[in-house]
């Protein structure tokens, strides 16, 4: 796994951004494959999850995800629920020891954050259409019901696609201008005609310094260009197989 020392210096903090290596499934979930959505054999990946589990020494009962869908929605956790309830959001916040908050990424950027002082932490699925959305915002006022200063909160962009690798259409684009023309900074031309290169972790950083938090920063890994460390639904797509897997991030209060 991938650790970021910005969470490492914060006491009563586990955390990791896990890759694709270490767990026992094969072929194309080899081998670390955490996604329930996957084809992947359901008991197998359950296996993985509890891998992930006892990394950050907790119970797999205590590694909890949510059912993502690409929105701004955030829930705040009072306590675990079975992957058979999982309820429907793309960012959790909770100030409960001993669960982990776990979100499932295969290029989506995963977003993990802590305060420095006041016991809390909150995790969050940022692909685009839930960065535009705002679910890192959410993700901050969540946090601050729960007694956080956003000058103690700090957060940290997992392994996401690279600008270099994530080539988007003219309606994409179009979208992105129509909120706020100065957006135009997180796109380069691309060698097909009015396609371009998006920049997701450089508009998700700028998102989120705007929020005058603590500190912002990023592991700067990219899933797409590291076939043997991640997970890439892009990849997958590029390449005509079937299906893929899902890396995990995940962050606890001790």
């Amino acid at each position: 796994m991938v650790e970021a020392q910005t969470l490492l210096q914060i006491p009563d903090i586990r955390h990791g951004f896990f890759d694709r290596s270490g767990g026992t499934s094969h072929g194309l979930y080899s081998s670390l494959n955490c996604g329930l959505g996957s084809d992947d054999d359901k008991d197998i990946v359950l296996n993985n999850r509890a891998t992930v589990a006892a990394h950050l020494k907790l119970a797999p009962p205590q590694l909890i995800t949510t059912y993502q869908h690409h929105s701004a929605d955030v829930i705040t956790v009072t306590g675990p629920w079975s992957t058979a309830d999982a309820p429907m959001a793309d960012g959790m916040v909770t100030n409960i020891s001993n669960i982990g908050l776990g979100i499932l990424t295969a290029d989506c950027a995963p977003v993990l954050f802590a305060d420095t002082k006041s016991r809390v932490i909150g995790a969050a699925h940022a692909g685009w259409r839930g960065a535009v959305a705002g679910v890192t915002d959410n993700i901050i006022t969540a946090m601050e019901k729960l007694g956080s200063q956003r000058s103690e909160i700090v957060a940290v962009i997992g392994p996401t696609i690279s600008q270099s690798a994530y080539e988007v259409g003219p309606e994409f684009i179009d979208s992105f201008l129509a909120q706020d023309p100065a957006h135009q900074q997180f796109f380069r031309p691309s060698s097909r005609e009015k396609h371009c290169m998006f920049d997701l972790p450089g508009y998700l950083a700028q998102r989120l310094e705007r929020e005058n938090i603590a500190a912002v920063s990023s592991v700067e890994k990219c899933t797409y260009a590291h076939d043997d460390q991640f997970f890439s639904y892009r990849r997958a797509t590029h390449r005509g197989e079937e299906d893929y897997g899902r890396q995990m991030s995940v962050i606890t209060l001790t």
